[in-house]
């Protein structure tokens, strides 16, 4: 059964960040590549938590949900998208929600987490092009919009 995986509240203000990208495969399969980024972090320079004017090192790490009746988010992962796809037609809408997890290591090597952020992330698919549509909705916005963009684009191009 195909269901529409629409979020109703998906901000209907201005969105923040929208990019067209030429795409020559379906919503199945952009979304297997969201359930891959699941889990993956990388590390990035941001500003200390505790002093101001002070950058440190810090891991961030992907969450991924997808909008599943309308208004609740499920995880969306490597271990659960194969369930998950059959439900998805190869053109149309998806909503998906994105945390990113931050930590840092303090002066004993403990990994001590801090405030994320939180994106809804629109993908819409129509002969061939994609467009993402991009909400910062929750956090500091200690990563840019274009910055999640550019993450979900490099992982559509190695087909992960």
């Amino acid at each position: 059964m195909m269901r529409k995986r629409i979020y109703h509240r998906f901000p209907h203000r201005e969105v923040e960040f929208e990019q067209k990208y030429r795409y020559h495969s379906d919503l199945p399969f952009f979304t297997k590549v969201m359930a891959n980024m699941d889990g993956k972090f990388g590390m990035f320079v941001t500003e200390s938590v505790s002093q101001r004017g002070h950058r440190i090192q810090a891991k961030r790490e992907i969450r991924v949900e997808i909008v599943t009746n309308g208004i609740d988010f499920a995880p969306l992962s490597y271990e659960n998208v194969d369930e998950i796809i059959g439900t998805i037609e190869n053109e149309g809408i998806i909503d998906f929600r994105i945390s990113l997890n931050y930590s840092y290591l303090d002066g004993k090597y403990n990994r001590v987490p801090f405030r994320g952020d939180i994106y809804l992330v629109r993908a819409i698919l129509e002969n061939e092009l994609l467009v993402l549509q991009i909400n910062h909705i929750d956090g500091q916005k200690r990563t840019e919009c274009g910055r999640l963009a550019d993450t979900i684009i490099d992982e559509l191009r190695r087909g992960s």
